[in-house]
């Protein structure tokens, strides 16, 4: 059974702005690209062919992956006000108990991206707060070997 994955609207839309920009304008590219690259003559030593054909099997591949999201996800409730705990959609503000520096992430299910201030509820940082309030230190086992977090605040 697919895991459930946890979107805010936000995310919701963008993926749904997606799958249909991929179903029928980038689809339509791909296949004008392919049609043109047909016309070049023998497939067999084609590179814009082969690499249209690349292009379009990458694409389909995307679209299989935002219509799984789309067909297993449940939306966060983003007017909960609770701020105890870390959840998905939390702004969290984290200091690193060994050097003292601070870093400030929102908890996502996917797409995260560290240096836009985004982190997956699944990677070591963010499954070792989850679930925990302010003042709480954790510990986190990362590539680099474990570390201490301690939480120093929790917003929406």
């Amino acid at each position: 059974m697919a895991k459930t994955i946890l979107l805010t609207k936000e995310e919701l839309e963008k993926y749904e702005e997606e799958l249909k920009y991929l179903k029928s304008e980038k689809r339509m590219e791909i296949a004008e690209k392919i049609k043109v690259a047909r016309s070049y003559g023998d497939l067999s030593e084609n590179s814009e062919y082969d690499s249209a054909k690349d292009e379009q099997a990458k694409m389909e591949a995307r679209i299989r992956d935002v219509e799984a999201i789309l067909k297993n996800y449940e939306l966060v409730d983003e007017n909960d006000t609770n701020t105890t705990v870390v959840r998905i959609a939390s702004k969290v503000k984290i200091e690193m108990m060994a050097t003292g520096t601070t870093r400030e992430f929102t908890i996502v299910s996917i797409d995260a991206n560290p240096t836009a201030g985004t982190i997956s509820d699944e990677s070591p940082i963010g499954a070792a707060i989850m679930g925990h309030e302010t003042g709480d230190v954790v510990e986190a086992e990362t590539p680099s070997g474990a570390v201490a977090i301690k939480i120093l605040e929790i917003g929406k």
